[in-house]
């Protein structure tokens, strides 16, 4: 137990040099080492959330670090205290998930290395499929549902349809969690199947090693054995023309023998810049499928679906603030619920719509919509219930000439135009009846609770 949490401590030395140090008090402080056995290393963590999350973004420099102090490779355990995924108590623990890309790619050139003609047992085959990424946990919306669709229908007929299954969309979409969901219904339903889920990147590293060694047609070889191939982000082979050269044959030797390629990229196979035409003819062999940005009810659909997993309670207002805001890319969403829960421990306090807004702020941009003087003549117009040629009269009944005060007060807030220009625009008046309604507005604000919040109602009116 001493050698345990003295490596643990020396480790997270190492990790606290690399950090910023509110980063590592939220989420490295309340980690607990608690078993240390031949090359197991076990570590206590107060949820599920927190696991995921160390995960996420620093499986690799823990990693790094407990190999420099242990001076070896050891295989991290979490334990976590209360397994909020299913609401019970007690204790759970999971094998971390997370490898670097050296370890994937010592994992698959050491199959290559022992086995150089393709002849692995599938009990020593690596897939290199992340578990947690299966169909159950990728959610349906119109923006994927063509692309599930196919991708389930492959794994019900394997090598019969949609060969090659070509899948493009902006980042953040889901193809990655899509070929991994995959992946994985293969491996559940064919165990005898070998399935491959790799990189380009890594599919990159591994070539150049091949080539540095003179095993190249091992490598070929190697992936000529597969029986389906899952090659993400294909555009970054682009300008590689010997590691092309090697795909080449491997995927016309995979699809003469019937065997499933899946390809993903961030273009439709006509705009590949850098990349062989006769790849690209082949990309176009069976489906090329787009997936879309996530709509406004698969946002939903994510974020309710983040929230329970990590056993949290968020008030609705802000799951739908967070959802007409967060747009983009699903990464987005979840980096959201990860960013709220954080600033919650660091500052102590509850997840509210304040905080919501902060975060959002912070993580991405919020195109807002100009406010206009025609946008804010009307605002106030249809708030107070009073025609717009009424306030731009000589009339001085009071609720009219309140409405008049409260557009000219905000004409002066939210544009650039000067009391005369405003002054012309409401009723061709002067500037000193501009000066003074803004002035009046403002003085009101200050002393009136009742007038602050009508003002803040018809604010909330403008920027929507």
């Amino acid at each position: 137990m001493e050698s345990c949490k003295r490596i643990w401590s020396d480790c997270m030395k190492i990790v606290k040099d690399n950090i910023e140090d509110k980063v590592f008090q939220t989420w490295f402080a309340p980690v607990v080492p608690i078993d240390y056995q031949g090359d197991e290393f076990t570590v206590q963590v107060p949820s599920s959330f927190f696991y995921e999350y160390l995960e996420e973004h620093y499986a690799d420099l823990i990693y790094a670090s407990l190999f420099r102090v242990a001076g070896k490779d050891l295989h991290l355990h979490y334990r976590i205290t209360v397994d909020t995924s299913n609401k019970k108590g007690g204790c759970t623990t999971v094998q971390s998930e997370r490898l670097t890309s050296a370890k994937e790619a010592n994992k698959t050139a050491t199959q290559l290395n022992k086995h150089p003609n393709t002849l692995v047992p599938a009990t020593e085959w690596n897939p290199n499929l992340n578990p947690r990424l299966s169909f159950q946990n990728f959610f349906e919306g119109k923006s994927n549902l063509l692309a599930r669709s196919v991708g389930e229908s492959i794994c019900e007929n394997l090598n019969k349809t949609f060969n090659p299954l070509f899948i493009h969309g902006c980042a953040g979409v889901g193809k990655t969690h899509l070929c991994h969901a995959i992946g994985n219904r293969m491996v559940e339903r064919f165990p005898e199947k070998k399935v491959m889920y790799i990189s380009s990147h890594l599919f990159q590293v591994q070539f150049t090693d091949a080539a540095r060694n003179n095993v190249s047609n091992d490598f070929i070889n190697f992936y000529q054995g597969i029986d389906m191939l899952i090659v993400d982000d294909i555009q970054e082979l682009a300008g590689k023309e010997k590691t092309q050269k090697a795909y080449f044959h491997i995927f016309n030797h995979l699809h003469l023998l019937g065997k499933q390629i899946i390809l993903t990229s961030d273009k439709t196979p006509a705009e590949l810049q850098g990349i062989e035409e006769r790849l690209i003819s082949r990309f176009k062999w069976g489906a090329v499928i787009e997936m879309y940005k996530p709509d406004a009810e698969l946002r939903k659909k994510i974020l309710r679906n983040k929230i329970k997993q990590n056993g949290l309670e968020i008030p609705e207002d802000i799951l739908e603030y967070i959802a007409e805001n967060v747009t983009e890319h699903i990464r987005d969403l979840e980096g959201i619920i990860t960013s709220l829960v954080a600033h919650s421990l660091v500052c102590n306090c509850e997840i509210d719509l304040e905080l919501a807004k902060r975060v959002v702020n912070k993580s991405v941009k919020i195109e807002k919509k100009p406010i206009t003087s025609d946008n804010i003549q009307t605002v106030v117009s249809t708030y107070f219930n009073i025609d717009l040629k009424e306030i731009h009269s000589k009339s001085r009944k009071r609720d009219i000439v309140l409405a008049r005060q409260v557009a000219m007060f905000l004409l002066k807030k939210h544009t650039d135009y000067s009391y005369s220009r405003i002054g012309s625009m409401v009723g061709k008046r002067d500037h000193a009846t501009v000066l003074h309604a803004y002035r009046t507005v403002q003085n009101r604000l200050e002393i009136d609770k009742t007038f602050r919040v009508t003002m803040g109602n018809i604010e909330t009116l403008l920027t929507k």
